[in-house]
């Protein structure tokens, strides 16, 4: 593992080591990618610390990054402490980057401290903690990267004072999805009916990701709507329940319990809508990409889904927890053709406007040069 350690002591160029350890490629670790990307093409000596065989370990890779393979059992398991300790001297970076997974945010936290590297922390769950906890988790960060209002807004519940918040949103490639859409691709990899409404739901089968009151939205549409089916993407602790909730509902003709697909970019923009359920929302990749795909989306009014949905503009936000409302706002928008498409092209045109990766990259770089340099 170890490379032996760098002597260069007269580098001009900035080094930043990023610590992510989430296995799968969900929101974070894609959002992850992208910053590692952008550095390194600007310039930036980029360093990342992954889990070994995790999804952006194989993506950092693909990259030309320079990857370390860490063991992580879980949020406590202290021994990443050492290993980030070893990469540390190994390395000497001007900057360490914590990405909030699996202890990467404590953990990281407490090895930049003894190795007396400046760090950064990426907050991207907006429940608040108690104070004394945050006051731990976040004593040895010089700042918390929030990715959205709502994030940083949680942060001031918890104590963390406001002159250490910086808020950085969460980019979308938007170049990703300016392909036509293969609806033709769609129907014959799920089976679905030529002249069926086809929506897509795109989340972790958690509770506070909503699912149950999207599958009985779908239950109270299935006979006005007959030709309309789900597709759920994602895995999760609540897989089997939903699975028994849709077939309590009668609705296994009409819901399909996809996965993850890791080709989900190639025909996103081929669904007639995403409906995204969640309870609670840090600010949600999954709706800044189906804007991106010029496809509307219908959310519950939380706060994370206001800052990634205009209400009435790019989609419908709805009282959280109304499945009615959730149902009628669903036929309301396939019911009406040229609504759908005014509203994904204000939404494509918002996400190149306000959340493109290189604006995301350089607030990054602008961060680290001012903490480097004293002014931030």
């Amino acid at each position: 593992m170890a490379p032996g350690k760098s002597t260069d002591t007269t580098r001009e160029v900035m080094k930043v080591l990023h610590v992510e350890t989430g296995r799968h490629f969900y929101g974070g670790p894609q959002q992850v990618i992208y910053l590692l990307r952008g550095l390194h093409e600007s310039g930036v000596e980029t360093v990342l610390a992954c889990v070994a065989g995790s999804d952006i370990d194989k993506a950092a890779r693909g990259l030309d990054i320079k990857v370390y393979n860490l063991p992580s059992a879980g949020d406590l398991d202290i021994t990443l402490i050492w290993w980030l300790r070893q990469i540390l001297r190994w390395e000497t970076p001007d900057l360490m980057h914590c990405h909030s997974r699996r202890g990467a945010d404590l953990l990281g936290g407490i090895a930049a401290r003894l190795g007396r590297v400046p760090a950064v922390v990426t907050r991207r769950v907006d429940h608040p903690e108690p104070g004394f906890l945050a006051g731990i988790r976040y004593h040895p960060f010089r700042r918390i990267i929030a990715i959205s209002e709502n994030v940083a807004a949680s942060l001031r519940e918890s104590g963390v004072d406001e002159d250490r918040i910086t808020i950085i949103r969460s980019a979308v490639d938007f170049e990703r999805f300016q392909h036509e859409p293969d609806r033709a691709q769609l129907q014959q990899k799920f089976a679905v009916p030529e002249n069926d409404y086809v929506i897509a739901s795109i989340g972790q089968l958690i509770p506070r990701k909503g699912h149950r009151y999207l599958l009985e939205a779908m239950a109270g549409l299935r006979h006005t709507l007959p030709q309309l089916r789900l597709i759920i993407f994602g895995e999760g602790a609540l897989e089997s329940e939903l699975q028994e909730q849709a077939r309590r509902l009668e609705l296994l003709d009409k819901v399909q319990f996809a996965g993850f697909h890791d080709d989900l970019d190639d025909y996103l923009g081929a669904f007639d809508l995403v409906v995204h359920p969640a309870l609670r929302e840090g600010l949600g990749v999954a709706m800044l990409k189906a804007a991106a795909a010029g496809v509307p989306v219908v959310a519950f009014d939380v706060a994370g889904a206001r800052e990634a949905v205009v209400d009435g503009g790019t989609g419908v936000l709805v009282t959280p927890k109304d499945s009615t409302g959730l149902g009628q706002s669903i036929a309301r928008l396939l019911g009406d053709d040229a609504l759908r498409r005014t509203m994904g092209a204000a939404a494509r045109q918002r996400m190149r406007e306000e959340f493109s990766i290189e604006s995301m990259v350089v607030r990054h770089a602008r961060l680290y040069d001012a903490i480097l340099h004293g002014t931030g």
